[in-house]
């Protein structure tokens, strides 16, 4: 069982404005990356939300939502909020609010891989470069609760990458996330 978990609780301070509800093909950011998960594979779906209209749009399509109100502490925090809230032995899929063209097919393709190969983490990379959803396994729950300030996996990731699925990726723009205005103008020519 795998439990997707949308980290969608930051400040958004480089866009200086929410970049979860800004409009890519005439839906909010943030639509689009619950619709990629629900569509997919995924066992469950929880989204770890700050605003209330992020909380809306998760309601909207009947998925777990959980209040941040400790999102000031990091991303640290709703990662652990997330993990709380799955079914005991869940392994764990984490996804950013801010990935607008992540598809369920990407989502079923990691799924898959994790599940081929038997190993307890799994990483996408986007034209070479290290990206998100990763998925870690249930048995990395201690460590990952112990996570603090804002960062999520990350670290777990590089203290056991010998025990990690690299699965390349050659669309980069699937691996793109949002994060600054000038993120958002290179999406226009995409």
């Amino acid at each position: 069982m795998i439990t997707g978990i949308i980290l969608a609780s930051g400040f958004s301070r480089r866009m200086k404005r929410d970049k979860l509800l800004i409009k890519v093909d005439g839906e909010s950011i943030i639509e689009r990356v619950i619709k990629a998960c629900i569509n997919s594979k995924l066992d469950d779906v929880i989204l770890v939300y700050r605003s209330k209209e992020v909380k809306e749009i998760g309601e909207k399509y009947n998925i777990k939502t959980i209040y941040n109100k400790d999102a000031y502490l990091g991303q640290s925090q709703a990662l652990k909020l997330g993990i709380n809230k799955t079914i005991d032995g869940s392994d764990y899929m984490f996804l950013v609010g801010d990935q607008p063209f992540l598809t369920p097919e990407i989502i079923n393709i990691l799924i898959g891989e994790y599940y081929n190969s038997n190993l307890p983490i799994l990483v996408p990379y986007y034209n070479g470069i290290r990206g998100m959803p990763m998925i870690i396994s249930s048995i990395f729950k201690e460590e990952l609760l112990k996570i603090t300030g804002d960062k999520g996996g990350r670290d777990i990731v590089e203290k056991n990458i010998f025990r990690g699925k690299k699965v390349y990726i050659k669309e980069e723009k699937i691996g793109m996330d949002i994060d600054t205005p000038e993120d958002l103008n290179i999406i226009k020519y995409k």
